[in-house]
């Protein structure tokens, strides 16, 4: 895995200020007037700061907090865009109407609790109020030598056609996908959810899709080695956008590589090997499995998603089924079983860790 710096945007944002750290105890009051007090920060998220919080009441904020805040100085950027795509899309009551209409048992986008602007020190803060989270994929990805097992991999871009179906179904693309943005639920270490959306793109507001446009002043938006040709182009992002930046990550997770990873610091040079390989999926797949059994259902599921137009809507059940015989061709399942465990051979271990809590917090 090259260095993290390497996986940094390739366009550093405006200089934004860092949130000051609020003591213990604070209560901030949402739009809602619900109040909400702080426990311990837990962590960065951006130029944000990220506590533990729970409804206020006179007990102090406890370590088994179901929720947390991310506070931000309003006039950052970021936290703003991910509020207007929550506020829009991730109502719990328009979560769990999607979930009963389909039958789901749960859906990997975080529920949006409340927000508002909290005023301190002469100095103003914009503040969301989310779920908690256990710990992120890349963690784990990095713990197992990078790499996921098959049936794993399979698994998570089940997962990731949900999150995504929704969200496209919401008017909105993620543009930012990645392991690090994706969270094990702080309850229940075999559901994942797709987190920060400072990327998320209102790509057909009202119904309407925005029309394709090259802008040289936005290239190469998102993170340099999963985002989309149209991204390195300074073309918004767009349905298809979203399945390509999955379909790099699966190749990543399941290989260890990507043919560009030591180029990052070139963009263009990315951009072109990707141009390259789309031409030629086939070689993408030889170059990332050399000496291994080609994952077939990738390759489908990349040819797919190159066969998209930009403003066309993907057969999102036509891609589950690509995973899911995949899943069948190991000789195995969806069984709603997460096992981040790797054994010398690469394939999954025996002994799974899906009863191991998760700790870590973002």
């Amino acid at each position: 895995m090259p260095p993290k710096k390497a996986a940094a945007k390739a366009k550093a944002p405006a200089k934004r200020k860092l949130a000051e750290e609020f003591p213990l105890g604070e209560v901030l009051a949402d739009n809602a007037k619900k109040l909400w007090k702080l426990g311990s920060p837990v962590g960065q998220g951006g130029f944000g700061l990220l506590y533990l919080a729970e409804e206020n009441s006179s007990k102090p904020v406890s370590k088994d907090a179901p929720y947390v805040i991310k506070v931000e100085p309003s006039d950052n950027g970021p936290l703003f865009v991910e509020l207007k795509f929550y506020m829009r899309a991730a109502k719990p009551e328009q979560i769990q109407k999607w979930l009963s209409s389909r039958k789901m048992k749960y859906l990997g986008v975080p529920k949006y609790w409340g927000s508002g602007l909290y005023a301190k020190n002469g100095k103003s803060y914009r503040f969301m109020v989310m779920d908690r989270f256990g710990t992120d994929l890349q963690k784990i990805f990095e713990k197992n030598g990078n790499r996921f097992a098959h049936k794993t991999v399979l698994q998570l871009g089940l997962r990731l056609i949900d999150i995504l179906e929704y969200m496209h179904e919401h008017e909105y693309v993620h543009g930012d996908i990645k392991a690090s943005n994706l969270l094990l639920s702080y309850k229940n270490p075999n559901q994942v959810y797709l987190v920060d959306y400072g990327l998320a793109y209102r790509y057909s507001p009202e119904g309407v899709h925005k029309e394709y446009r090259e802008d040289p002043k936005k290239c190469h938006d998102g993170t340099i080695e999963y985002t989309s040709i149209d991204a390195h182009k300074g073309v918004a992002p767009s349905r298809r956008s979203d399945l390509e930046i999955l379909g790099y990550c699966l190749i990543h997770w399941l290989s260890g590589i990507l043919p560009w990873i030591d180029a990052l610091n070139d963009p263009n040079r990315v951009k072109d090997d990707k141009i390259r390989y789309r031409e030629n999926i086939p070689a993408l797949l030889d170059t990332c499995f050399p000496a291994k059994d080609k994952p077939v259902e990738i390759e489908q599921f990349m040819e797919a998603v190159k066969a998209l137009e930009y403003a066309e809507k993907p057969q999102y059940q036509k891609l589950r089924e690509i995973f899911l015989q995949g899943l069948k061709a190991l000789g195995s399942k969806d069984d709603d079983k997460l096992d981040f465990t790797i054994s010398e051979n690469g394939k999954a271990s025996t002994a799974s860790r899906a009863k191991r809590r998760s700790s870590g917090i973002k």
